[in-house]
């Protein structure tokens, strides 16, 4: 195979999601010598991919009609995800596996996080605590240490094994007097910190990954939630809903859920 030069971004990784029907008419055809042929060559594949550098591979059973069979991938290098999707969805044979959904995005830093610059301020302004003090400079000490965790968990996080993922692509609204990007950066930013605090109440029930897709695939953004029940995962997008982000300026796309589980124990579930 010819080398091809890695595609990287400046920052972060490529992430993919891929949603699959299973044609059991198509698999029906395979002989028992064939079956066993095609599935351990899909869970070769998976060991190969988590081999990888920087590289998570997170399987799904989708619990809905809308797909059977799920994969996320994230990796940096573009080359790679293309050659493993692609691998990914032909590894049990021609015509088993069907696309039905299918998302590139990559992880991202938000612009809307609180500077040095403005979380000194709240601290010499709103809690009196003077610069180059001792308290000022451990409280400025232990927010670096918040943010730098924060931004590795943007960049290149550490996908959960929770049981129950969420996924669905989203984008900010352009309709009139509802114009997302007509609003000046300070109001967008107050806004999603009222956003962000509704989030940070499930804290420790439910993790959220929000990866960019402008330019890249048809919505803005594409949101992966997880959780140990369907109950916190359903509320915490019904409670968002309600924010004035979402209520005025949020449109959604397709929700997915899917079940994380062992390669075996999925393809006992799909009858293979």
């Amino acid at each position: 195979m010819q080398e091809t030069p890695a595609i990287m971004p400046n920052e972060g990784l490529h992430v993919v999601h891929l949603f699959f029907r299973v044609e059991h008419s198509q698999w029906e055809l395979l002989d028992t010598k064939g079956r066993i042929a095609a599935k351990t060559a899909l869970a070769e594949l998976v060991r190969e991919i988590r081999a990888l550098p920087q590289t998570q591979l997170l399987l799904f059973s989708m619990a809905t009609p809308k797909a059977d069979i799920g994969f996320m991938l994230l990796t940096p290098d573009l080359q790679v995800a293309d050659a493993m999707a692609k691998r990914l969805a032909l590894a049990l044979g021609p015509d088993i596996l069907t696309p039905t959904f299918t998302w590139l995005s990559l992880t991202e830093r938000s612009e809307y996080t609180t500077s040095e610059e403005e979380y000194a301020a709240t601290l010499q302004h709103e809690e009196g605590i003077a610069p180059g003090s001792p308290e000022f400079t451990e409280k400025m000490d232990a927010f670096r240490a918040r943010m730098a965790k924060y931004l590795q968990d943007r960049l290149y996080p550490n996908m959960p094994d929770w049981p129950v993922a969420c996924l669905y692509p989203m984008s900010k609204r352009r309709a009139p007097g509802q114009n997302w990007y007509a609003l000046d950066f300070d109001t967008r930013k107050k806004l999603m910190a009222g956003h962000a605090r509704v989030g940070r109440t499930y804290a420790g029930r439910v993790r959220q990954l929000i990866t960019g897709s402008t330019g890249l695939d048809d919505d803005e953004w594409f949101v992966t939630l997880f959780a140990h029940t369907t109950s916190e995962l359903k509320s915490i997008v019904y409670e968002m809903r309600f924010d004035e982000v979402s209520a005025q300026y949020a449109d959604f796309g397709e929700f997915l859920i899917g079940i994380q589980l062992p390669l075996d124990t999925l393809y006992a579930r799909l009858n293979l």
